[in-house]
């Protein structure tokens, strides 16, 4: 999707309706900010707000994604083509987001090691000493909380016996064995138990 062409057209689509950035902010509730970083092309409105966008401006959310008015001639084509390319963007959001857990995962870990390993090496008081390692078991535990919780929110995990492809809940996975990103767990759908692999997309 073109960011920019769809800022232009929000723009337009804006001036048409009379209402000024300040004006548009209001209806949406939201900054008037935001709507000028719509309109530069700098960001794309969120989902949640995007229908409110579109009835406020009179379009479709189809129009609003590709940044003009369709016709009905091309408006299946032009519909397939943004729903491809939102799944495209999504997958690659997630990519990201599983890179960031590793980052942080692999950062809580160093930074737990060198504590410890400062503590024990390094003249200090006891009282000093157990603070540091305290300080690094829980930066460690809060990474790997927070990396866990980006495991569990990106893709889905799917279950090897019936193919089902979910997002389970944040205690599922955190008391799951694992290997990696395969966790044994029980399928909501066949409630059957599998070591179950992280995928990117629903199919």
């Amino acid at each position: 999707m073109d960011q920019v062409k769809i800022g232009k057209f929000i723009a337009e689509c804006r001036r048409k309706t009379n209402l000024t950035q300040m004006q548009l902010a209001e209806k949406l509730n939201i900054t008037d900010r935001a709507i000028s970083k719509w309109e530069t092309g700098k960001s794309l409105p969120d989902s949640s707000i995007m229908l409110e966008l579109c009835d406020v401006l009179g379009i479709s959310v189809n129009d609003l994604l590709c940044g003009e008015v369709v016709t009905m001639d091309n408006y299946n084509k032009e519909l397939e083509n943004n729903l491809l390319e939102m799944i495209k963007q999504k997958e690659q959001a997630e990519k990201r987001l599983l890179s960031v857990e590793v980052f942080i995962g692999i950062t809580a870990t160093v930074v737990l090691f060198a504590l410890v390993f400062v503590a024990a090496f390094v003249q200090m008081s006891n009282g000093l000493r157990i603070t540091l390692i305290v300080f690094g078991f829980v930066l460690f535990l809060a990474g790997c909380f927070y990396a866990l919780r980006m495991e569990q929110v990106a893709g889905y995990y799917a279950c090897k016996e019936c193919g089902h492809r979910y997002v389970p809940t944040y205690r599922t996975v955190a008391m799951a064995p694992h290997m990696g990103r395969t966790r044994y767990m029980r399928c909501p759908q066949c409630e059957k138990k599998s070591w179950q692999k992280k995928v990117l997309s629903k199919d």
